[in-house]
């Protein structure tokens, strides 16, 4: 196939984003002597910046971390936790019978981000022998919050959709006034390539540098991020930024032909991304060409099957019992796999909820360790909620509770939430050889199964690999569906044979936002590290 852009080798460090500016960030602590960690962090705290539409300090992330002493991979969860007085019973007495997907009722989540990048900083200083400071790290998104920084197309775009004064559930953001200050230009959208100015989250990330990530918890600041929210209706409190913890947690695995594959444990849809590998690891590829209907049809309902076990069970661990064991058994891959085989038609399945706007990034050092990690507010632009002053956009993951006490994710106090989030690693030989990722939602099992087989299977590089034509399975930024997206540049007669199969085909462009912005790195057995990143988004993978 034709690459649109080159695969970007390195021997000592890898980075990849979907914006070229984190990237950078990533690369230079990395040519300063930091590690993967460090890198990450600067990565992280960079892009929050300058992807405000998709990710910022107001929202969650989740890592993996392969820690080269010891052969180990860690996890960090660093997603909030419901408010003590968030409850069924508050929404249904004002009436609600969903939870809003905007504004102050929307942010009922503690915002994990900074926290979570404050546990990877403290494993990497106990486990790696870190060195630079912590404030050192948030240096370049200060100076891009402060200074300014180029509109990208993607925030260009977002933010136009969401003007849309028709769509009043999900649109129409200019309705909240620190939005319309912060991220309008005379009442319209920046345009692409002005320069767009953050003063007030410049100065949140300086008290944060100079204080610790406590301060975002426990201090005047967040004291004035809670009377703002409540003053508009809020409920989060202090004490529930007090009490949130971001936490190591172990990951889950399964094999993946030679390999084993690591991801996210729930409350994240890690689950689903390894139960497609599980069922796919029952079938041989090798026998079905890349690219044809056969392939695309075998992967969409290995999806549907690991979805139905997700959608059945995925939410806070720590309130209902999920049996990993069992979901991700051999025995279960393979009993969905001898369906698939026996039936040649599309199988059917509800119209899926989650949607999304999200992160994800790696970094490889020149020790060997590597971090898969990702970072999102949930939809574009999140609650669309700024605690005045603060500059802090404020996530709306609490919008996906359900307000039914008899779902598996129902509403509760101090309770995560269902987690499209989700990053990815395959390991061989106890070493990584591919850390991948994306950003997309629901997309983000679909695109990650995409990559894997396409470079382990199939060995497409990295760059081939992101820039093949991807398909989406039902919803994704707001439309509920249960039709089979596909970008244009799948043939013709691909598309002719899949609706042959049953399945319901809608064509969108040829590099479509929809299918979210992947990122890999593939380590070979010489050290050699590649790096590929998306053409959908703004980013760059690059390294020394």
């Amino acid at each position: 196939m034709v690459q649109y852009r080159a695969t970007t080798m390195a021997m000592k460090g890898m980075v990849t984003s979907p914006h070229y500016l984190a990237s950078q960030a990533g690369l230079s602590v990395l040519k300063e002597g930091g590690n993967a960690i460090e890198a990450a962090i600067a990565m992280a705290s960079t892009i929050a910046v300058v992807y405000p539409h998709m990710n910022g300090i107001g929202g969650d992330n989740f890592w993996l971390i392969y820690n080269a002493n010891n052969g180990v991979i860690t996890a960090i969860n660093g997603s909030g936790r419901s408010g003590e007085r968030a409850s069924i019973e508050f929404y249904r007495s004002k009436g609600y019978e969903t939870i809003p997907a905007r504004g102050p009722l929307a942010a009922i989540t503690v915002p994990g981000a900074v926290r979570g990048w404050n546990v990877a900083y403290q494993y990497g200083q106990d486990e790696m022998g870190s060195t630079m400071p912590w404030h050192k790290l948030l240096e370049q998104a200060i100076a891009y919050a402060k200074e300014g920084f180029p509109v990208t197309p993607s925030q260009h775009t977002w933010t136009k959709v969401n003007l849309d004064e028709k769509d009043q559930t999900f649109r129409a953001l200019n309705r909240f006034e620190e939005f319309s200050r912060i991220f309008l230009k005379d009442g319209k959208p920046y345009k692409v390539g002005d320069i767009f100015i953050q003063e007030d989250l410049a100065h949140t990330l300086e008290l944060i540098a100079q204080n610790g990530a406590d301060y975002f918890y426990d201090s005047e600041l967040t004291e004035r991020m809670v009377e703002d929210l409540q003053k508009h209706g809020g409920i989060l409190t202090k004490e529930d930024f007090q009490k949130h913890t971001s936490d190591l947690v172990e990951p889950i695995s399964v094999p993946y032909r030679n390999f084993v594959a690591y991801n996210l444990p729930p409350n994240t849809q890690g689950l689903a991304s390894l139960s497609i590998l599980n069922i796919l690891n029952q079938l041989n590829l090798a026998e079905i060409e890349e690219g044809s209907a056969q392939y695309y049809h075998l992967l969409a309902e290995a999806i549907k099957h690991a979805f139905r076990d997700r959608d059945k069970y995925l939410t806070d661990p720590t309130y209902n019992h999920i049996p990993l064991n069992e979901l991700l058994s051999k025995e279960r891959g393979v009993g969905f796999a001898e369906k698939i085989k026996e039936s040649c038609h599309a199988t059917a399945l509800p119209a899926m909820d989650p949607k999304g706007d999200t992160v994800w990034f790696a970094v490889v050092d020149e020790k060997g360790n590597a971090v898969s990690c990702i970072q999102s507010i949930y939809h574009e632009f999140g609650s669309a909620f700024i605690p005045k002053g603060t500059g802090v956009l404020l996530q709306n993951r609490g919008s996906f509770f359900s307000l039914d006490d008899k779902h598996v994710n129902s509403l509760q106090p101090r309770k995560r939430s269902f987690h499209t989030l989700n990053s990815a690693m395959l390991m061989k030989d106890n070493r990584p050889v591919l850390i991948y990722g994306t950003m997309g939602g629901e997309g983000q099992p679909q695109t990650q199964t995409l990559l894997a087989t396409r470079i382990i299977d199939y060995g497409m590089n990295v760059q081939e690999a992101i820039e093949a034509p991807r398909f989406l399975y039902g919803r994704t930024w707001g439309a509920t569906t249960n039709t089979l997206k596909v970008e244009s540049r799948i043939p013709k007669n691909v598309q002719k044979e899949l609706k042959r199969f049953g399945h319901e085909v809608e064509v969108v462009e040829e590099f479509s936002d929809l299918m979210g912005h992947a990122g890999a790195i593939y380590i070979d057995e010489k050290g050699v590290k590649y790096g590929g990143a998306d053409p959908r988004g703004d980013g760059i993978a690059i390294g020394y």
